[in-house]
């Protein structure tokens, strides 16, 4: 908050489930999650368009996962255990480079991170753990017209006015806010396809084509991909119409920095879901008959993909493609799938459900309008069948 008793920020924290009344004591993965969280909701989404303070680990810093946010609307608030060694003034150094602001949370007199005051926007400062005269000291050493410091744990009316008369120019604690929980589903991950994706871009010379396939394998990476690209940070204006055209969008060493990244984020996570897995099926379904139908220049393996992304992660998909860089025509059609408005794709996606719930009179009705061959949709759907759970084994060697 400032003066004013306007919020200009949240700070945000992880916590284990909803119903969870502490926060994660695991920082290192606390941070992750958010991270990730974020990439996926968007920051615009939990923030309401204000800024959003997230906890930064060492490791966090080191590896540049928080270069997944726009730097515009995300402050990276580096806590009192971080040992401001090389390699983490280095780290500041790119932040702050690439524009994004810093935080020191918990900051006091004669800190041990002294040396990355000069990179840091707010030096947050817990009101209960001094006296007036060190207060007074605190915000006469360091503030100035670049740097404001902040009060933390600022609880009761009296403590907020008391604040202001010392200097302070932020304040955060419960007398504004108690924390507020949201609820984000996460986009189950493919651990042995991350891995291989990484082997695939640290290889000498990077094979897009390999890459390519390894990308389209990953529901989780295909929906951050191009979250990504619709990031402020890129400022990419094209839509996007597939994952190559994403990836040449990106070009070859943001692509690989990128991938880096995300992976890193997402390697964690638990395999794959029936929903993941049922969303590759469609992809692949799609991609195989794509030649043999009328697509216009909707991309049917990424209309197959997002089809379910709205049951994996629980939201609106007017919410998903929000979000996401895609061409107008792609958008609209995952738009009228989903209110059962009929498009181009109506009796494609009708054929992909009615296989897959083993409706086969639908699947001949909707075979015949496409002209299709039940011979040739059942060959495509068992091999969509098989390369997704091929794609989807966990231990899967490359």
């Amino acid at each position: 908050m400032n003066k004013e008793e306007k919020a200009i920020g949240y700070e945000l924290f992880y916590r284990e489930s909803y119903d969870d009344i502490h926060f994660s004591s695991d920082f290192e993965t606390a941070t992750r999650n958010t991270v990730d969280t974020l990439v996926v909701m968007g920051l615009d989404v939990v923030c309401d368009g204000r800024l959003g303070f997230v906890n930064c680990t060492r490791q966090m810093l080191l590896n540049e996962s928080f270069l997944l946010l726009p730097a515009d609307q995300v402050v990276v608030e580096i806590q009192e255990t971080v040992t401001p060694d090389e390699e983490v003034v280095a780290a500041c150094q790119r932040l702050r480079r690439a524009e994004y602001r810093i935080a020191l949370d918990n900051f006091c007199l004669e800190d041990p991170r002294e040396r990355l005051v000069e990179f840091a926007e707010c030096l947050k400062v817990d009101i209960r753990r001094f006296d007036t005269g060190q207060i007074s000291d605190i915000i006469r050493k360091y503030r100035n017209k670049n740097r404001h410091i902040v009060a933390q744990k600022v609880e009761t009316r009296l403590q907020f006015i008391t604040a202001v008369k010392d200097g302070f120019s932020y304040f955060q604690g419960y007398f504004f806010q108690v924390p507020e929980r949201m609820r984000a589903r996460q986009i189950p991950g493919n651990r042995a396809g991350h891995l291989r994706l990484l082997q695939a871009v640290s290889a000498p010379v990077v094979d897009l084509g390999k890459v390519e396939e390894l990308i389209k394998h990953d529901a989780s990476l295909c929906y951050r991909l191009l979250r990504y690209l619709n990031s402020p940070i890129l400022g990419v204006a094209c839509p996007v119409h597939s994952i190559r055209h994403a990836m040449n969008l990106l070009g070859e060493n943001e692509l690989v920095r990128w991938i880096r990244m995300a992976t890193t984020l997402a390697v964690g996570q638990e395999k794959c879901s029936d929903l993941i897995l049922s969303s590759l099926v469609r992809a692949r379904f799609g991609e195989v008959i794509a030649p043999k139908v009328d697509h216009g220049k909707s991309d049917l393996f990424l209309v197959g993909l997002f089809s379910l992304m709205d049951a994996i992660l629980e939201i609106p998909m007017g919410v998903v493609v929000e979000g996401l860089s895609f061409d107008s025509e792609t958008r609209e059609e995952l738009l009228a799938l989903k209110t059962g408005r009929e498009t181009r794709l109506t009796s494609i996606y009708r054929l992909m459900v009615g296989v897959e719930q083993g409706d086969w009179g639908e699947v001949a009705s909707q075979a015949r309008k496409l002209n299709l061959a039940l011979s040739f949709v059942n060959r495509s759907y068992t091999e969509a069948m098989k390369w997704a759970r091929q794609m989807t084994a966990v231990g899967t060697s490359t």
